[in-house]
């Protein structure tokens, strides 16, 4: 049989690191297996529903580079389809109407928990025949005896006594179907051999299991992945900070270095830390998944995308980081080679957006030079250090590292000082006080004429403060 997982979102927001970390899971089993990976869309709840809710998580699954090999698939598209095995649930006699009202249903709830009792539906309207004509839901006839027990992949066999379900809800009373009997339907047409999603439906699942047994089909494994914790240990949400895939675009992160992040939220591989996109591939498997809920560390985050950014390929860096300086006003090709930027920079920045900033002064002029550097650095005769490196930058026939190396030693031989006494003014002078790397090589991208320049007004800084 092939293997076929599936990722199933509702579009009703952003998709978020949980959803990612789950739809990871799915697309690297199928992967694993050889198998086929599907992309449903849940969008039942036509209330809370939108398209752009669809075109973000269409977006973020781009960016990660999940790609799907069926879909994406809309249930929206299939509501005839649904109400079809509706009405063979109903020939059967496993599913009834129900038009109990509002009150009804909630003085049974309080008079459940008033008793400790599970609150449940009650099976009221099970017998009484309730006119088609009348306002009123469609209740699947849950097993009264019996009990549900499926081999969840991951956290091992679950048994629920069927006592302890109610006779679901499968059809609103706008005739909309529910997600317990879409899901089930869907996955079933869709030949879903692995259910991996969050800890969330566990609950779901007998009740779920007991609709494919009613309808004679045959009921596919089930992963219940935990769930994501922020540092303080309540469920990850908005106030943990960016939770929305694409603001983790947006705050300069990797998408692979992403993937490796959600990856080893709960799955492990040994001690080893950083995984190429093959590597998980080769070796993922469910059983590895921790049953224990996986706190999200930004630090952590940070960290790997730093080993990202300084071992990848230059030129797949320079692609990421080129619309981050964008959003800083600069044009990249108004200046260095953007790839001999990062590779000169890349250790220094833990994300595209820091590593953007550090480099700007690499295109553009900066507005003020770093006060403290100014402070320690420009004093006593380094404006005269300017000055005589200055002079001998502007006489050099080309603008190499070499040729800039050697203009700066001779500068600080002519002069008789250290070395820092002509190179850290220097630097500030160029850099204003931003990270850089050999002098030589910054000045070299930097060039010649943006160089000299602000050579001179650090020249012209260093004595308006004299005066």
């Amino acid at each position: 049989m092939t293997v076929k997982t599936r990722f199933a979102p509702s579009p009703t927001g952003y998709l978020h690191v949980g959803g990612a970390r789950t739809a990871l899971f799915s697309w690297l089993y199928a992967r694993r297996h050889g198998g086929h990976f599907v992309l449903r869309i849940e969008d039942t709840d036509l209330e809370r529903s939108t398209q752009a809710s669809v075109n973000a998580i269409l977006e973020g699954m781009t960016w990660l580079g999940l790609e799907y090999d069926e879909g994406p698939f809309y249930q929206t598209h299939r509501f005839d389809h649904y109400n079809e095995v509706i009405d063979t649930l109903m020939e059967k006699g496993l599913a009834y109407r129900c038009n109990c009202s509002k009150e009804r249903l909630e003085k049974l709830r309080e008079e459940q928990m008033a008793a400790k009792q599970k609150p449940r539906y009650d099976g009221h309207c099970c017998d009484r025949g309730i006119s088609p004509d009348e306002p009123h839901v469609i209740r699947f006839r849950n097993p009264l005896e019996g009990e549900v027990t499926f081999d969840d992949l991951i956290r091992g066999r679950i048994t629920v006594a069927n006592s302890e379900l109610d006779d679901l809800i499968i059809r609103r009373s706008d005739g909309s179907p529910t997600y317990n009997l879409t899901v089930v339907v869907d996955d079933h047409d869709m030949g879903i051999t692995q259910v991996i999603r969050g800890d969330d439906h566990i609950n779901n699942t007998p009740r779920q299991i007991n609709l494919y047994q009613a309808m004679g089909w045959d009921v596919p494994a089930f992963a219940h992945v935990p769930m994501i914790l922020g540092d303080d240990g309540s469920r990850l949400s908005k106030r943990h900070g960016a939770v929305s895939v694409m603001q983790y675009k947006e705050e300069g992160y990797l998408p692979e270095a992403l993937l490796n992040y959600l990856v080893r939220l709960g799955w492990s591989h040994g001690d080893q830390e950083l995984f190429s996109v093959d590597e998980m591939i080769e070796l993922f498997d469910l059983e590895a998944v921790n049953r224990a809920p996986s706190t999200f560390n930004t630090d952590k985050l940070n960290w790997i995308n730093q080993q990202y950014i300084k071992d990848a390929d230059p030129a797949h860096v320079a692609r990421l980081l080129s619309p981050h300086m964008g959003d800083l006003g600069i044009d990249p090709s108004e200046g260095p080679d953007l790839v001999e930027v990062v590779e000169a920079q890349r250790e220094r920045a833990s994300t595209l957006v820091e590593l953007a900033a550090i480099s700007a002064f690499y295109y553009r002029d900066f507005e003020e030079f770093d006060p403290k550097a100014c402070k320690k650095v420009f004093k006593g005769e380094a404006d005269q250090a300017l000055a005589a490196v200055s002079q001998r930058l502007a006489a050099l026939d080309a603008w190499e590292r070499e040729a800039i190396h050697d203009a700066i030693k001779e500068t600080v031989d002519a002069l008789g000082v250290g070395f820092g006494k002509v190179a850290m003014p220097l630097r500030i002078a160029v850099t204003g006080g931003a990270p850089s790397p050999d002098l030589d090589l910054t000045l070299y991208l930097v060039g010649r004429e943006a160089s000299l320049r602000r050579i001179d007004r650090a020249i012209a800084t260093i004595q308006d403060t004299r005066a």
